[in-house]
């Protein structure tokens, strides 16, 4: 199938043709027919990179009158960086279209430029949430009329906390616009939205729900968690020709993996929320145009950062969402090509690989860290394969090779080619000459740590120490707020959180040994959350207090006779078991009946 066949526009066709556009991909094949003759709205699921951008905006572009100045078109996207690419695209798009207009608004960007830009109302607007909000107060942007609303990269926009502002901004606009909402995931606030706000709509995916790309190949190495660092270095030394980005968990990891690269001589640098809006654009320029290699990165500092070339994504840390796990290595195999997604665990870390394993329905390899002899023959071909490859310049090498021949013309041919080589890889022969097995074997883990699924509380490093806290899901408790809490109340976001299970009523984590001190004693100050280690082998536990402070004990020993009076008796003097019975009775009436 061709472009020619969807029955676009002679502009769109010549402007797409310039962009070497050729076939359609798959989500285009299918995207582009139903929005340009079907009045329904659409839900498209798929990976990053796939080309949404021209699914939903040639068959729109198709459909907009560019002699009429009203906003007809409003794309939501979740940051400023895929705020301007969607933009960019879409002019890119309507280049032959003479009075069509494109505007980008967005935070962080000087608004009095952006209200300039809205004295004449465009056909397109791409937009922020936070700063179309911002417009629409201001009366500089009405979006009462529109025609398409496209809520793209829509997951993403949930996870940075934009549910309310996207449904003030929908109930903002007409019930007879079409609704286009792109996303690589479907979570459930995905599917409230689209039960609320789309009434008669197509559900078009490309590949299976939350399923990973079919492109990228998933590979982990289990290492000590101390071992981490090291074992990243090995990944990258054996994949010279890497161009990745690196997922740290927090912005203090990221910042010390970034330095610990560079340090160490590799191209990297770090992307984080810290850094101001023209650092984050230098970092992310330098990317783009191949000057860094790898790119160390939270996975918030990333979004919308978009680069067709990525040959590898490495978890430094795996995220504790498996749909952040998804948009992580739906950055690699983009545009039909190959990627390698790499995830560095520890052995109480396989638990997370199975789950991934079945909601993206791929299976995980797992694959032996190089040893330095592999790590050393890998760089040294692809030295040999570089210099094969190299363009010699005849005209400007020729003048200097007869003084270069009378220098070299002592060596033999076997003892010139050793002294080449060892320009380049005699640092790699010193570094790894005495470098130490990283991989871990499960049944050696299991000898260490004693019994099956038996927790070590033992002094050690790579060994941690069971926690658990009086907050659970009831309080709202999830592994990400339980992050959250851990940083904020150490001030130390390079604290290794492991493990993290979330019951009704309590939450569980694990901290290496080496770090217990420093939680206990942050945690000693906080009066409403209580922590106490659970490892039978502790011997913290019996001298950990299990309150705080003895004002907090007062009120948990008032709370509990509260609640003992009040199941003993209720308001009207029944015996509390009378009372329990009669709440089991109704409770049970009404399963049967919704049953």
């Amino acid at each position: 199938m061709t472009f020619d066949e969807f029955g676009l526009k002679e502009q769109i066709l010549k402007a797409i043709t310039e962009l070497g556009f050729e076939s359609p991909m798959p989500i285009q094949e299918r995207t582009i027919p139903y929005i340009i003759n079907c009045g329904k709205d659409l839900v498209a699921l798929a990976q990053t990179g796939t080309g949404k951008t021209a699914a939903f905006g040639l068959p729109t572009l198709q459909q907009l009158n560019e002699n009429e100045n009203r906003i007809q078109m409003l794309v939501l996207a979740p940051t400023r960086e895929l705020c301007i690419q969607i933009s960019n695209d879409l002019k890119n798009f309507s280049k032959y279209f003479k009075k069509l207009r494109v505007v980008p608004v967005y935070g962080g960007e000087d608004i009095v430029r952006q209200l300039k830009q809205l004295d004449v109302a465009p056909q397109i607007l791409v937009a922020t949430p936070g700063r179309l909000i911002d417009l629409c107060k201001r009366k500089k942007v009405n979006i009462s009329n529109i025609q398409f609303l496209v809520l793209d990269e829509a997951d993403e926009m949930l996870n940075m906390g934009f549910q309310e502002d996207i449904q003030t901004i929908i109930e903002q606009t007409p019930q007879d616009r079409r609704t286009f909402l792109f996303s690589a995931t479907m979570p459930k606030e995905i599917a409230n939205i689209v039960s609320k706000y789309m009434n008669d709509y197509e559900e078009i995916s490309v590949g299976k729900k939350n399923a990973g790309a079919e492109n990228v190949q998933h590979v982990y190495y289990m290492v000590q968690a101390k071992n981490r660092y090291l074992a990243l270095k090995r990944i990258v030394d054996l994949n010279p020709d890497i161009y990745g980005i690196v997922f740290c968990r927090t912005r203090q990891e990221t910042k010390e993996v970034a330095e610990h690269l560079m340090k160490d001589g590799y191209n990297a640098d770090a992307l984080h929320g810290d850094l101001s809006q023209p650092q984050r654009d230098s970092v992310m320029q330098k990317f783009r145009i191949k000057n860094l290699q790898l790119l160390v990165a939270t996975d918030v500092a990333a979004r919308g950062l978009d680069v067709n070339d990525l040959t590898h994504v490495i978890n430094y840390n795996l995220p504790d969402d498996v749909e952040v796990y998804t948009h992580r290595s739906g950055r690699t195999g983009r545009a039909n090509k190959s990627g390698v997604s790499v995830s560095i665990i520890h052995t109480k870390e396989r638990h997370k690989i199975r789950a991934i394993e079945k909601i993206i329905n791929k299976n995980f390899e797992q694959a032996q860290i190089p040893n330095g002899l592999e790590v050393c023959k890998k760089q040294l071909m692809y030295f040999i394969s570089k210099m094969e490859n190299v363009t010699v310049n005849d005209e400007e090498i020729d003048p200097f090779m007869p003084e270069i021949f009378a220098r070299l013309n002592s060596m033999s041919r076997e003892e010139l080619i050793k002294r080449f080589a060892s320009i380049e890889f005699n640092r790699f022969l010193e570094y790894y000459k005495d470098a130490i097995d990283l991989n871990i074997e499960v049944k050696e883990e299991r000898q260490k740590d004693g019994e099956k699924g038996k927790r070590s509380g033992r002094k050690g490093h790579g060994e941690r120490t069971r926690f658990k806290i009086n907050k659970g899901a009831r309080d709202g408790f999830t592994p990400r707020r339980l992050l959250g809490l851990i940083n904020d109340t150490t001030d130390d976001k390079s604290i290794s959180v492991g493990d993290i299970e979330i019951t009704q009523n309590f939450s569980f984590f694990d901290i290496f040994n080496d770090q217990v001190d420093k939680i206990i004693n942050a945690f000693s100050q906080q009066r409403r959350v209580m922590l106490q280690p659970v490892s039978d082998d502790n011997p913290r536990k019996n001298s950990q207090r299990r309150f705080n402070d003895n004002e907090h004990r007062d009120a948990h020993r008032d709370h509990k006779k509260k609640r003992h009076t009040e199941d003993r008796y209720d308001k009207k003097g029944k015996s509390g078991n009378k009372f329990k019975e009669e709440r089991r009775r109704q409770r049970a009436e009404r399963k049967k009946g919704k049953k």
